[in-house]
């Protein structure tokens, strides 16, 4: 396990991003304790109208990491920044990813 920290610059929710093959949108900022520490995550929805392989779409977790210190300050922007830990443990990330598939059975879990 790496104690490697980084900022994280906190995401809009609820903008609409286009991309090549269609859009994603993040739908919330979530967060839960995890063996006494706040992982940050993010839901979201993604549509595919745009591709040579067809249309689709689905619901998606974006795992940002362990909160290490969160919103310690505020980008020019007004954005909030927090200092994350990365889940690289394969075993916190099938137990994460159980946890958040809990809530929604259909939804992809990524980590950054």
């Amino acid at each position: 396990m790496s104690d490697a920290t980084r900022d994280f610059e906190h995401m809009e929710i609820n903008a609409p991003v286009s991309a090549s093959g269609g859009e994603y949108q993040l739908t919330g900022e979530r967060r839960m304790v995890f063996r006494g520490a706040v992982i940050l995550y993010y839901t979201g929805i993604f549509k595919v109208d745009r591709s040579c392989c067809g249309a689709g779409g689905g619901a998606y977790a974006l795992v940002v990491g362990f909160v290490v210190d969160r919103a310690y300050k505020i980008t020019p922007a007004g954005r909030p920044v927090s200092r994350v830990r990365p889940v690289e443990n394969r075993r916190e990330q099938a137990r994460i990813e159980s946890i958040i598939r809990e809530q929604d059975p259909l939804i992809r879990v990524v980590f950054l």
